[in-house]
């Protein structure tokens, strides 16, 4: 019985060693194959050991000591493999991919979660993680061996570590091709998974990345995914896309064209579900969740019109225009039938700091209107026909509930008022009938001008000689 003991812990004392070695380039480097097979070779018969204790719950005493000795292998095989091409090539030849993933298999089955056992998981996927980097024909391997059955597995596990390193071993994996997979049915949970884990665990840089680098770059993923989500998780989502929206790298021709597929959903889901934040005239209502993915929504649109390979898809979307002023009119009206976050305010101290979801949300919409409009005669007319101009010319006062609008409507008049004599005359002729205020143009930089018996609204600004 005693030399049955002593030969796992002598064969722990060896792996340690090695472990330890390979920390280091030069034994790495010059490692045999035949260290490698008797690595495989303790795991093989470990992983029977484990089994067996399994089915035999009188074997449970000993599981111990094979879970030490599986964590201490995967430390072993993941250091060997760090940045050595010929080690990750010998132990893929050897078969360690798929006996990796059967391991994990097993031991996500056991009944247990002490601390052994989440060693054992966290150097597995480590070593995964390792055998992949840089490396196709290791990731060609992990997929085919553990998509997706392990990364559902491991995503939804209560680790935190194991889920972060099978994050790392998928963001590894992943390329455009693999990206389309997780469309089908039955893969579609891999992608829901590690946008929860984003969620929940905002610390996890290979979730964000996973998202931010993979998942986006695929339309129809994005549509399938937002149809399954949860509102909470929408607004994920979308606080995701507009990271990637935000960016100030060149975008290639095909990252633009992707945008603009995406900018043209988003529009959908904004029109479709605009009339949501209306809830939030009432107080209690503070926190509805369609609400706030719509305020969501439409801040994404405002980045995305910024943005000129964008603006012009989205100038042409039909009905964005229309909804965008419908829905500041239908918001002004709410917030001067009641008092409520519609409701224009202004705090003489302008100490009070107000902290409502909704705040912003006529600004960001005055916003859309007038990038809509940049240098564009049609939508310039439409905000005409649809009486929108008097309409941000009566939100052109400080706000509380709106920071920077009037900002946002000098912009928007300016945008609307460009080259369009029929909108320069008609915010002209409010002037002269008191229907606009003067102070407020000249803030805005504009002032009335009569010239061959028509009112003319004119630029304060002088022109550079």
């Amino acid at each position: 019985m005693a030399a049955a003991e002593a030969l796992p812990a002598a064969r722990l004392e060896s792996v340690r060693a090695l472990s330890g070695l390979f920390r280091e380039a030069q034994p790495r480097e010059t490692a045999e194959e035949s260290v490698f097979q008797d690595v495989l070779e303790i795991l093989t018969s470990t992983s029977s050991a484990i089994e067996q204790s399994c089915e035999d719950s009188c074997g449970l005493a000993d599981l111990d000591t094979c879970l030490l000795l599986v964590a201490e292998c995967f430390r072993c095989l993941r250091n060997a493999c760090v940045e050595c091409a010929k080690n990750q090539h010998v132990l893929r030849n050897l078969g360690l991919i798929s006996t990796s993933v059967h391991l994990i298999k097993l031991l996500h089955g056991i009944q247990i979660k002490e601390e052994l056992l989440l060693t054992a998981l966290r150097c597995s996927l480590q070593f995964l993680g390792n055998i992949a980097a840089g490396n196709g024909d290791s990731q060609n391997s992990i997929w085919k061996c553990a998509f997706p059955d392990l990364f559902l597995t491991c995503l939804t596990y209560s680790d935190e570590k194991i889920v972060s390193y099978c994050c790392m071993v998928l963001f590894t994996c992943l390329n455009s091709e693999r990206v389309r997979e997780l469309l089908d049915p039955g893969n579609l949970p891999v992608a829901l998974h590690v946008l929860r884990v984003y969620k929940e665990q905002l610390d996890s840089e290979w979730s964000f990345l996973i998202v931010t680098e993979h998942l986006l770059k695929c339309p129809e993923l994005v549509k399938a995914l937002y149809a399954k989500l949860s509102n909470q998780e929408r607004v994920t989502l979308l606080e995701l896309m507009m990271v990637k929206v935000s960016e100030k790298n060149p975008a290639s021709s095909e990252e633009m064209n992707v945008f603009v597929r995406h900018a043209d959903f988003l529009a959908d889901c904004f029109q479709e579900k605009c009339g949501a934040v209306l809830k939030l005239t009432a107080a209690a209502a503070a926190e509805d969740e369609e609400a706030l993915v719509t305020i969501r929504l439409l801040d994404v649109l405002c980045e995305m019109t910024s943005n000129s390979s964008q603006l012009e898809h989205l100038q042409a979307f039909p009905g964005l225009l229309e909804t965008a002023v419908d829905t500041l009119r239908l918001t002004h009206l709410a917030g001067k039938q009641a008092v409520n976050i519609f409701t224009a305010t202004h705090a003489v101290t302008g100490q009070e700091e107000i902290s409502h979801p909704a705040v912003g949300f006529k600004s960001h919409l005055i916003r859309l209107i007038g990038n809509l409009c940049y240098k564009n005669k049609e939508n310039q007319d439409k905000v005409y026909d649809l009486d929108g101009i008097s309409l941000i010319l009566d939100n052109c006062s400080i706000d509380d509930n709106n920071p920077f609008v009037s900002q946002w409507a000098v912009f928007a008049i300016r945008n609307l008022t460009e080259q369009n004599e029929q909108n320069q005359a008609l915010i002209a002729q409010m002037e002269r009938k008191g229907l606009a205020d003067s102070s407020a143009l000249q803030s805005m930089g504009l002032e009335i001008q009569q010239r061959d018996g028509k009112l003319i609204l004119q630029s304060t600004r002088k022109k550079p000689s």
